[in-house]
C-alpha cells in the first residue's frame, strides 16, 4: 500500500496534469536547495544532490562531482589572466578600427588559441583528490560523497524554503503543461464561457486557464455576459512571467474558415476548397469556393437544404450575413460573382492599373455599391482587384471622373487568399 506521501503526491499529479517524476525531481531540487542553505558547508562549494524516497519519506544528500585531470591552480589563473589582457587589447583595436572606418571583417574579439582549460571546484574534482576518497577512480568518473544528514531532520527554515521553491516548481510545471496544451490549439476553434469584463477586455473561461478577448478581436455590437457560451478562434498562445496568455479572436477571418470546416462536410474532406474570404465582423462576409468535381454545387453544398447549414454558421458568428461565392480563375467572371447580388452588365479589365471597370444598370447601381460602399469594398478585397462602378453606356466612352464610384479603402486592401 503507498504511503500517505506519495498518495499526496500522485494526488497532485492528477489535480495539476504532471508527471509523477517530474513532481519527484521538484521535492528532491526543493530538499537540496533547503540543504544547501542551512547545512552546506560555506567555505567549499558543494554541487548537492537530494535522494528522496516517497514511499518511506527518507532523504540522502550527496556532494556530486566529476573527476577531471589534474591541474595547476596557479598556472591557470595565470592563464586566466592573460586571456583577459589579451581579449581586452583585442577589443580596443576593434574599436579603433573601427573609428578609422578601417574594414574589420578579419579581426575577432575571440582568440585564435585553443580554448582555455577551465576548473569548476562545485561540480569537478581532480584525480589525485577523488583517489583518496576512491582508490580506483578514473577522468570521467561521478564521486557521490554522502553527507550528514540534520540531526532531527530538516529544520524549520529549512522545511520552509523546500515548501517555496516546491510550490514555485510545481506552479512552473503546470504553467509548461497548460502552455504546451493550448500551444497544440493555436490556429483552432474552441468553445469559451465568458467570465468577466475589465477595461474593455473580455475574460473567458477555455478550461484550466483564462482567454483574453481583446476590444479589436471583439464583433462591434455584440454584447458579451457572463455566462455567455462563444466559438472563438485562438489567435496567439504565449507563455509569460504570469503564465500562459490565451489570445482569442471573434473577429478573425480564420473563425469563418474554421466553421466551414467543421459544419460542412464537403468542405471537411477537401471536394470543396474556401479560395478566399473578406469579412466586415458582426456586418457581413463573402466568402468564395471552389470545387472540381463537377457532381458537387459548392453554393448549394454550403447553404444546404432550406439553408439550414448556413443558418448554423451564421447563429454561431452572432447573425452576420454571409454571401457564399463561386470562384473562378477568370478575374471578370470572378468579380462579377463578387458583386452578387447585384446583376453586373459589363466588367473591362484593365492589367496595366489592376483596375476593374463594372457598367450597371441604374436600378442595380446602389445593390452593387451596397450601404456605404460595403459590398463594393467586400468584393474588392475577396478578388483584389480595384472596382470601379458605373451607370450607363460603355467605359470606354465616359471620363473616369463621370462615371466612378471609388472604394477609397480597397485600394489599400488585399485578398485574404485561404491556402
Amino acid at each position: 500500500m503507498s504511503s500517505p506521501i506519495e498518495q499526496a503526491i500522485r494526488q497532485v499529479c492528477e489535480e495539476k496534469g504532471l508527471s509523477y517524476e517530474a513532481v519527484i525531481a521538484t521535492i528532491e531540487a526543493a530538499l537540496a536547495s533547503a540543504y544547501r542553505k542551512d547545512y552546506g558547508d560555506k567555505e567549499k562549494p558543494q554541487n548537492i544532490e537530494v535522494n528522496f524516497n516517497p514511499a518511506t519519506g527518507e532523504t540522502h544528500a550527496f556532494d556530486v562531482k566529476t573527476v577531471v585531470e589534474d591541474m595547476d591552480l596557479d598556472e591557470l589563473r595565470r592563464l586566466e589572466e592573460e586571456r583577459r589582457l589579451k581579449m581586452e587589447a583585442l577589443a580596443v583595436d576593434l574599436a579603433q578600427a573601427r573609428e578609422r572606418g578601417e574594414d574589420v571583417s578579419a579581426l575577432s574579439v575571440e582568440s585564435e588559441d585553443e580554448p582555455l582549460v577551465r576548473f569548476n571546484p562545485k561540480n569537478e574534482i581532480m584525480l589525485a583528490q577523488a583517489k583518496e576518497i576512491k582508490p580506483d577512480a578514473a577522468v570521467g568518473d561521478v564521486i557521490r560523497t554522502e553527507l550528514p544528514e540534520p540531526s532531527g531532520g530538516f529544520g524549520r527554515m529549512a522545511a520552509m524554503t523546500a515548501k517555496q521553491v516546491i510550490t514555485q516548481r510545481l506552479r512552473e510545471a503546470e504553467r509548461e503543461v497548460i502552455f504546451h496544451e493550448f500551444k497544440e490549439k493555436e490556429g483552432q476553434i474552441i468553445q469559451v464561457t465568458v467570465q468577466r469584463h475589465e477595461g474593455g477586455v473580455v475574460f473567458a473561461d477555455v478550461g484550466r486557464v483564462t482567454g483574453l478577448l481583446r476590444l479589436e478581436d471583439q464583433i462591434p455590437n455584440e454584447r458579451y455576459h457572463p455566462g455567455d457560451r462563444l466559438t472563438v478562434y485562438v489567435r496567439q498562445v504565449s507563455l509569460t512571467s504570469r503564465g500562459p496568455e490565451i489570445l482569442l479572436s471573434r473577429t478573425a477571418s480564420e473563425l469563418l474558415v474554421r466553421i466551414f470546416e467543421m459544419e460542412i462536410p464537403e468542405i471537411t474532406d477537401g471536394n470543396i476548397i474556401i479560395k478566399g474570404i473578406s469579412r466586415e465582423p458582426g456586418a457581413r462576409s463573402k466568402v468564395a469556393v471552389y470545387t472540381e468535381n463537377e457532381n458537387i454545387d459548392p453554393i448549394g453544398a454550403c447553404i444546404g437544404q432550406r439553408g439550414t447549414r448556413i443558418q448554423t454558421i451564421i447563429m454561431m458568428i452572432g447573425g452576420e450575413k454571409i454571401d457564399m461565392i463561386e470562384w473562378k480563375q477568370d478575374p471578370s467572371e470572378y468579380i462579377r460573382h463578387a458583386l452578387s447580388p447585384a446583376k453586373i452588365q459589363e466588367v473591362i479589365i484593365r492589367e496595366d492599373e489592376h483596375v476593374a471597370y463594372v457598367k450597371v444598370n441604374s436600378d442595380q447601381l446602389s445593390l452593387a455599391i451596397g450601404k456605404g460602399g460595403q459590398n463594393v469594398r467586400l468584393a474588392a478585397r475577396l478578388t483584389g482587384w480595384k472596382i470601379n462602378i458605373n451607370e450607363g453606356e460603355a467605359v470606354s466612352e465616359q471620363t473616369e471622373a463621370e462615371q466612378t464610384i471609388e472604394n477609397k479603402q480597397a485600394e489599400s486592401s488585399t485578398n485574404e487568399n485561404i491556402e
